[in-house]
């Protein structure tokens, strides 16, 4: 079976080409009437960290919003709280993150429900059939919507090669116990020499670390947060690249085929391939993309939308001032020249074994 996934560049040389109005020709053509008015609508989207400013702008959500409210039914911005202690760990803070993004009603044009409640503990239980789950934890308005559009902007990450749809269903729409849950198999292990700085210590948010004869990880408290593989100058902390990501990565798509099967067929993905940034919009910083701009693209099917924008960001020359320190040619694997110990395409093909969608895919000019 082959899945139609439909594309616009970013060229425009007229008010009837701008990007705009590229979002809602891509959303007519890809999704028709897929909503009604007794509908309502989560668009999932990442309001992006403090000091993070790759994220979709609030600008562009609009347009869909737009197109969701043309059908009469009620619509609503939402994410969930963020397993990590940043700008996003509950929905007090998470909430003043989005507004200072600009993500207020004024510009977006839908009021902000984030999805876990206050402290993330706002969740249902939806049935998997997993090697590693048989349930798994969705937050629980997004879990109640009767239809989502999944936004999401394509990029690289750390610990699955990049991310787009299936991480923004995975990752995204789980409570902080199931986020926990997906990160439970890959948390951090001591190769270095550990100078005994304490650094590690004071970002820990759960007591996990411990300077006895060098640093010691208390496993049984430790969340995988990752604050001190990310804090250490000297990286004593690493990760087991080999066993412990490749089972990470399942855990997310399993994940994602709980969050999708919400849905049936009201349920729509638009990938967003601009400021192709090596980190996903988490981190409080936005590094150089590693490819030029290419475009938006609209599915209903979550692995196609995200198979065809990995070949397109692949299709692309690298940009030699990044993060990106090899393959840069035209056709070359990018994200794996800039996390090379990560093969992101295990996602699309462990999320088509699961029935979550199919790689095989025609692109649709639009």
């Amino acid at each position: 079976m082959t899945a139609d996934v439909y594309f616009s560049d970013f060229r425009a040389r007229s008010r009837d080409e701008n990007r705009g109005m590229k979002i809602q020709r891509l959303f007519d053509t890809a999704f028709g009437d897929v909503f009604s008015e007794d509908d309502v609508v989560a668009v999932k989207v990442h309001f992006g960290e403090r000091g993070n400013d790759s994220f979709v702008s609030p600008v562009l959500v609009r347009y869909i919003v737009e197109k969701i409210r043309e059908s009469g039914a009620s619509v609503f911005l939402t994410d969930t709280n963020t397993l990590y202690y940043g700008s996003r760990h509950n929905s007090v803070h998470h909430l003043e993150t989005a507004i200072l993004n600009g993500f207020d009603y004024a510009v977006s044009g839908a009021p902000i429900i984030i999805a876990d409640g206050l402290h993330g503990k706002n969740q249902r239980t939806v049935r998997v059939d997993g090697k590693h789950f048989s349930e798994v934890k969705i937050a629980g308005d997004i879990h109640d919507a009767s239809g989502m559009v999944v936004v999401s902007h394509f990029k690289g990450h750390g610990m699955s090669g990049f991310g787009g749809a299936p991480k923004n269903l995975a990752m995204g729409c789980a409570t902080i116990e199931g986020k926990m849950e997906q990160h439970e198999c890959a948390k951090p292990i001591i190769r270095g020499d550990c100078t005994s700085c304490g650094a590690c210590i004071m970002e820990c948010p759960v007591d996990a670390v411990c300077l006895e004869d060098g640093v010691r990880i208390d496993y049984e408290r430790c969340i995988a947060c990752m604050n001190c593989l990310d804090t250490c100058e000297n990286q004593v902390f690493d990760l087991d690249w080999e066993k412990d990501i490749p089972e990470f990565i399942e855990r997310m798509m399993e994940y994602a085929m709980g969050a999708a099967a919400l849905k049936g067929d009201r349920i729509c993905y638009m990938n967003f391939l601009m400021n192709i940034t090596p980190d996903c919009d988490c981190v409080p910083w936005s590094d150089q993309s590693i490819v030029p701009d290419i475009g938006i693209l609209a599915s209903r099917d979550p692995v196609a939308i995200d198979t065809a924008s990995y070949n397109l960001v692949n299709q692309q020359p690298g940009h030699r001032n990044s993060l990106l320190e090899k393959n840069h040619g035209v056709g070359e694997d990018k994200f794996r020249g800039v996390w090379g110990d990560v093969d992101g395409t295990l996602q699309l093909r462990y999320a088509e074994g699961l029935g979550l969608g199919v790689m095989d895919y025609g692109l649709i000019r639009v």
